[in-house]
């Protein structure tokens, strides 16, 4: 039985490892990383009723048939939303995609109309294609097992361009609060990110994380939605 077929969250496979209490609200399976909180902040910003599953990072979770059946690239986080299109059950991985689904569906940031949601999507790409893998890579090299490898070009490598990354952003933020116009899912995309680097990586120093001014306050103003401080740690850790 594929996807499409099912008609109830109950006849989702991840269903019996991770089962839902209340299967008629969106059911998120999530870690607090990066990638995880967008989603969690996303639904909090946007006032959906959901039910959160802690789904580690561990290979007896996201490598487990049940996760496996929702996304087969083992990968957090992901989501059931019960209410679907036509009020079809609907599966979805990858989070910049959990994310335009999710603004469609709400009517609620991703702009006023085509324009900005066209430049509101090319800064969620942004990040899903640069920022996210660039900095995931700064982390590896800088903070985790990489750093212990002796030749220091992968390293230099990744700091290098989190910090030209982190001058696009900069620029961009020049005279704005927000990444895209106003607040959006593409700032719930790229802040979590720019948090992790001093945060989580310990990182700030070697890319001169606080000479791009712009970037420093735009952290702190995302950080201050209490949305986002709720998110952040939605689904808690054990």
């Amino acid at each position: 039985m594929t996807e499409t077929t099912l008609t109830n969250i109950e006849d989702f496979p991840i269903n019996q490892r991770w089962p839902a209490s209340n299967p008629d609200i969106l059911q998120l399976y999530s870690y607090p990383t990066p990638n995880g909180v967008k989603v969690s902040i996303a639904l909090e910003e946007m006032g959906l009723d959901y039910e959160a599953h802690l789904v580690t990072l561990a290979d007896s979770d996201v490598k487990s048939p049940e996760f496996l059946s929702l996304n087969p690239n083992n990968k957090i986080p992901a989501i059931i939303d019960p209410n679907g299109p036509d009020g079809k059950p609907i599966a979805l991985f990858e989070s910049g995609a959990i994310l335009l689904y999710l603004a469609e569906k709400t009517g609620k940031l991703l702009g006023k109309g085509p324009a900005d949601k066209a430049r509101i999507t090319q800064w969620l790409m942004f990040q899903m294609g640069g920022v996210g893998p660039m900095l995931g890579q700064l982390g590896f090299f800088f903070a985790f097992a990489g750093k212990d490898i002796e030749d220091p070009r992968p390293r230099e490598r990744y700091i290098n361009e989190a910090k030209r990354l982190l001058n696009v952003i900069n620029q961009q933020l020049e005279g704005q609060e927000w990444i895209a116009g106003d607040f959006s899912v593409a700032d719930i995309a790229i802040a979590p990110w720019l948090q992790t680097i001093e945060g989580f990586y310990k990182a700030g120093e070697v890319t001169e994380f606080r000479n791009f001014k712009n970037v420093v306050a735009y952290v702190e103003r995302f950080s201050k939605r209490p949305a986002v401080q709720k998110g952040w740690n939605i689904p808690a850790r054990d």
